[in-house]
């Protein structure tokens, strides 16, 4: 479907779904305890519905407590535990490279061969260092297209305890699925990175395993990581906290029209990279106020504001430009690219080549679309720079140099573009309107993403 977005104020509270990075390691981690572990406020996306489908092959039993077919509250799972096994069918992660990361590891465990696959996007994915990491503990691992670094991966087990060195820079999430396997593992697993990135998600993956009591250490560089093993796993009772890569895009929103909006459910734990985005806007002057005891976020912007005129601006920071390294949290660089157009001065978003390896070539694809609508970008080979323009002067006053305007955009079928340009459409001038096409892709992470901002008068309609 497409979706057509228009200048809009923004009011009310909503809720943003749970995180799906926190719910696919709860799922995962569920499957390989023994007994009945309960998972509330799960995010139903596409991505974590790919894992619960996944699970069972390898040996758990899955309730998503289901109400005409629509996914409950609470989530039950019965864990393989001990009777964790090769799966019974080629897994097929969908779309999820979370998913795919995760399981070639775990699955490396068991003796016998194991067929991964996903859709057309996920082949499309990086493989080759998932095959070189399990090769270095002992399986064999290739793909079954000669010179394609992409799924269908083969793996044939069994892993045993070791080293292994490779760079940590494509993904975190191959890290976190060595670590997860290393659950398994009859003696200890050390994974040594040359060049670690997205290292909050090591951070997260961590405290589950800790929580679940595995002996887990990272060094403060993240260089060095070692997980020992076997460790028998109990079931668990969790919440899912909300998501920080969801909470991105209504924030955005509000900030850069005339809004007044409250976000709730917030994850103050400080296990999501992604609540660094906070911190960045209030530098360019967003008026963001967090009660991490009220779990709420309250977002003003534009007229909403407490000044009556809500710009943003890079000039009261050092060298007069805004620098964002996002190799920490790279999911939020579509949003935060949005918000820099909206920002009078320069914004590097750099450290940004494994936005390059996500659904799309993210630097490549946010750089296409936002010259479209009149943006001033310049594309690196690791770095994202935005030349961009407040709609209003400091004394309120219509800005001559904003000039971004409406216009048919692409998704590319990656759902924080769809939704990143959905966002920018509520901050054009009056009578201009974005179109963003086949905008359903957003039920990969935030599902009803547009109904949820209708809430709040977004007004997203769908078009031909």
């Amino acid at each position: 479907m497409n979706i057509s977005a228009s200048k809009k104020s923004l009011s009310g509270e909503i809720v943003v779904p749970g995180s799906k990075s926190h719910t696919i390691r709860a799922l995962i981690l569920a499957t390989m305890a023994d007994g009945v572990s309960r998972i509330k406020n799960p995010l139903p996306s596409a991505d974590c519905l790919s894992t619960a489908a996944a699970v069972p092959l390898i040996g758990a039993e899955i309730d998503l407590g289901l109400t005409e077919g629509v996914p409950g509250s609470e989530w039950i799972v019965h864990g393989a535990g001990k009777n964790i096994h090769l799966p019974s069918d080629i897994v097929d992660v969908g779309n999820s490279g979370t998913l795919l990361y995760f399981i070639s590891a775990i699955v490396a465990n068991f003796e016998g061969t194991s067929v991964i696959t996903g859709d057309a996007s996920i082949k499309k994915r990086p493989v080759n260092h998932v095959a070189d990491a399990l090769v270095q503990l002992g399986a064999e691992s290739y793909t079954t297209r000669p010179g394609v670094n992409g799924c269908p991966l083969i793996v044939r087990g069994k892993i045993k305890p070791g080293t292994v060195r490779t760079s940590g820079e494509i993904s975190s999430q191959y890290i976190s699925g060595l670590m997860i396997a290393g659950i398994l593992l009859d003696g200890t697993l050390n994974i040594e990175l040359s060049n670690p990135k997205e290292t909050p998600y090591l951070t997260m993956t961590q405290k589950w395993l800790e929580k679940a009591g595995v002996p887990v250490t990272i060094s403060d560089d993240f260089k060095h990581i070692q997980v020992k093993g076997p460790v028998p796993i109990k079931a668990f009772d969790v919440t899912i906290p909300s998501d920080w890569e969801a909470v991105a895009f209504p924030l955005v929103a509000g900030i850069i029209s005339d809004s007044e909006v409250v976000i709730k459910n917030i994850d103050g734990s400080g296990t999501q990279g992604d609540d660094a985005i906070v911190e960045i806007l209030k530098s360019i002057g967003a008026e963001i106020d967090w009660n991490k005891e009220n779990e709420t976020i309250t977002v003003r912007g534009g007229k909403k504001t407490r000044d009556g005129i809500g710009r943003l601006s890079t000039e009261n920071l050092p060298g007069g430009e805004l620098h964002v390294k996002i190799s920490g949290f790279p999911d939020a660089i579509c949003a935060l690219a949005v918000a820099a157009c909206f920002t009078e001065g320069t914004v590097v978003i750099e450290d940004a080549a494994v936005c390059r390896r996500k659904e799309t070539d993210r630097l490549k694809v946010v750089t296409s679309e936002l010259k479209k609508l009149g943006a001033d970008i310049e594309e690196g080979e690791d770095f994202l720079k935005i030349f961009g323009h407040s709609p209003v002067l400091s004394d309120g006053s219509k800005n001559p140099d904003f000039k971004l305007h409406g216009g048919y955009v692409e998704s590319y079928d990656d759902h924080r573009m769809a939704m990143s340009l959905a966002v920018l459409g509520l901050g054009l001038p009056d009578g201009e309107r974005v179109i963003v096409k086949d905008a359903e892709c957003c039920s990969v992470s935030f599902p009803h993403f547009y109904d949820v901002m209708n809430c709040l008068n977004a007004d997203y309609k769908i078009v031909e």
